[in-house]
């Protein structure tokens, strides 16, 4: 990096621990109306970009809030301080980028503890064939543990890559090699990787709004400038996110069925996006967290299997189909990219352990993934169909869920800016976890309950429902 880009990082890091220290201290009082960015880069003497970058950040820390037309105004911090864990403080010692990541804290707090109703993202784990997966892992001869034991290919066991690859063309219809197949800890290690490899500090970033926050804590560890984009019934709306950040890298989406709202990306909006990524250079992040999870007669297939889609990276995971305990999952790269991304995988962690690579393959291989996956489209549905019924039941018929032929869970969405934290705060002090939109949201106004259904049992669902639905009952009354 030249001693300019080091000089300009350090500028923006400087003005944004300024401000956010002002706002900390009571400086600007919550409800505080910002001056215009073009107004205090003059005051302040450095660029507009610089100002741009610190607000940004601070907004998506939460401690601005952006009013579409009307500006930025200081965010009320005492929930915040009644959780003083929750705050991003200095550590002494870090790197400026160690400082970004200590503070992703505000942006993405990765649950763990055991899975409770109504938690999104959860599969259902007892179900899992564990006596099959043993068996296999016992089938193993004493030479084949002994060369899983040595150092082996960051890029993944190329049994497993051909499984994987194999697998993506009957499932995703993804046509792809064994040699663009990269195997990670999970999905969440496929973005670190892809933001090491492909971003620098200060490159803009396209993500969805409302989306996933790991995703955003990523990327900002990572010293980029995350640039929220709304959505409409198609999915992301590139056409404006281009015209309001042309110099964006990158663009991450969930196409197939967008993370929270359920929204799938149609063919036109699809093309748009390859085109937009063509015409910019950008890459396009597919991440597929659930799309073996689809229900109808149809399945739509993932973004990368168009035969233009030559930017786009598709990160899956086997955490939803399996379970998150495996830690295994990947990311199909092109060709170009594949070693790269073999050598930081091995930078980080060198390798995935070799017997669960092995297994897993088998287990692919077999038809144990395919006939595991028949069970929970059989199962899923079911357990949806109680969810609903459950909570128009117990909610005296005020809180009507929409059913979906996809997911894991499924979204109440209320009206635009309505206070959606009522609800969680209520639930979670009866037992019940019941996640707000806004907590996925950066600058959307959209407001609405999350309900995971997907790893409960019909017992646990109604027992959930039975408590979350008077208080549902009660919070849409406040709102009406």
């Amino acid at each position: 990096m030249s001693q300019r880009a080091i000089a300009s990082d350090s500028l923006r890091q400087r003005i944004y621990l300024q401000l956010r220290a002002a706002i900390e201290q009571g400086s600007f009082q919550p409800g505080t109306r910002l001056p215009a960015s073009r107004e205090h880069a003059r005051a302040l003497g450095v660029s507009r970009n610089t100002v741009l970058w610190a607000l940004e950040r601070l907004q998506a820390e939460g401690y601005v809030q952006a009013r579409v037309g009307d500006g930025s105004y200081v965010a009320d911090l005492r929930t915040l301080q009644r959780s003083p864990a929750l705050r991003p403080m200095p550590v002494a010692g870090l790197s400026r980028r160690g400082q970004l990541i200590a503070d992703t804290v505000r942006q993405w707090s990765p649950p763990a503890q055991a899975a409770a109703p109504f938690r999104i993202g959860a599969p259902e784990v007892e179900s899992f064939p564990f006596a099959v997966w043993d068996r296999l892992a016992r089938q193993a001869s004493q030479a084949q543990r002994v060369a899983r034991a040595q150092y082996l290919d960051p890029a993944g066991a190329l049994v497993l890559r051909e499984a994987i690859a194999q697998w993506l063309w009957v499932s995703r219809g993804i046509r792809c090699e064994a040699a663009q197949v990269l195997v990670c800890s999970g999905s969440q290690q496929a973005l670190d990787l892809i933001g090491r490899l492909l971003l620098d500090v200060g490159d803009e970033v396209l993500v969805e709004d409302p989306g996933y926050p790991g995703i955003r804590a990523s990327l900002l560890g990572h010293g980029a400038q995350v640039r929220p984009v709304p959505l409409d019934a198609e999915g992301m709306a590139i056409d404006e996110a281009a015209r309001r950040w042309p110099a964006a890298r990158l663009a991450v989406v969930t196409p197939t069925h967008q993370f929270p709202t359920g929204v799938h990306m149609g063919l036109k909006r699809r093309l748009a996006l390859l085109d937009w990524a063509e015409a910019h250079r950008a890459w396009i992040v597919e991440d597929d967290y659930d799309g073996e999870f689809q229900y109808g007669t149809h399945r739509i297939p993932a973004l990368c299997s168009l035969a233009q889609a030559q930017r786009v990276l598709y990160v899956g995971t086997f955490s939803k189909t399996l379970h998150p305990g495996l830690r295994l999952g990947f990311v199909v790269l092109p060709h170009a990219l594949a070693p790269a991304f073999a050598m930081a995988r091995a930078l980080a962690d060198r390798h995935a352990p070799g017997d669960s690579q092995e297994v897993l393959a088998r287990f692919i291989t077999e038809g144990h993934l395919l006939r595991h996956l028949r069970r929970m489209r059989e199962l899923y549905p079911q357990r949806q169909r109680v969810l609903i019924d459950a909570l128009a039941e117990f909610s005296g018929g005020a809180l009507q869920l929409r059913p979906s032929e996809q997911g894991l869970h499924l979204l109440y969405e209320l009206p635009a800016g309505a206070d959606d934290q009522v609800l969680t705060r209520s639930a979670q002090a009866a037992g019940v976890l019941v996640a707000p939109l806004s907590r996925y949201a950066m600058v959307s106004p959209r407001r609405g309950w999350l309900f995971g259904y997907a790893g409960y049992s019909a017992t646990e669902l109604r027992s959930a429902a039975h408590i979350v639905g008077p208080l549902a009952a009660n919070a849409l009354k406040s709102i009406a």
